[in-house]
């Protein structure tokens, strides 16, 4: 991944950006999701559920070589391109770079004015949850 989060949340925004309409955007998102490879069952356990989420949201993160991999699912359409959208931003980053994160690139995409309030909630709780593993492969590393 030679691009940095800075630079891959620009990416995003320049996609959002040359969609015409919102109905083409959340096709976009749904899209998202679709791409994702499928998720084992046997990762949908509850300490990988994603609690505040109207849907139901699986995370799963692994340390490979210090950089952390996501991977997730939702049973709701909108919901896993949501957090498909954050496994792109994320996966295979290091965990400081994550913890530096922000949701502030969803101003540039205008995101969060077109969701639910329980939708908007979810995701910060997916974003919570990928700075919760961030922060935990962190601290593990510097014991």
């Amino acid at each position: 991944m030679a691009e940095t989060l800075k630079e891959a949340e620009q990416a995003l925004i320049d996609d959002f950006a040359m969609l015409d309409d919102w109905n083409d955007r959340y096709e976009y998102i749904i899209g998202l999701g679709r791409e994702m490879p499928a998720y084992p069952d046997e990762l949908r356990t509850e300490d990988r559920e994603v609690h505040g989420c109207q849907s139901q949201v699986w995370l799963d993160a692994q340390d490979r070589d210090g950089k952390i991999w996501f991977q997730a699912d939702s049973n709701a359409l909108i919901t896993k391109g949501l957090v498909a959208l954050l496994v792109r931003l994320y996966s295979g980053r290091s965990p400081e770079e994550i913890q530096s994160g922000s949701l502030d690139f969803l101003r540039g995409i205008g995101l969060a004015s077109h969701l639910t309030p329980s939708r908007v909630n979810g995701l910060h709780a997916m974003f919570k949850r990928i700075q919760a593993h961030a922060a935990a492969f962190s601290a593990e590393h510097h014991v």
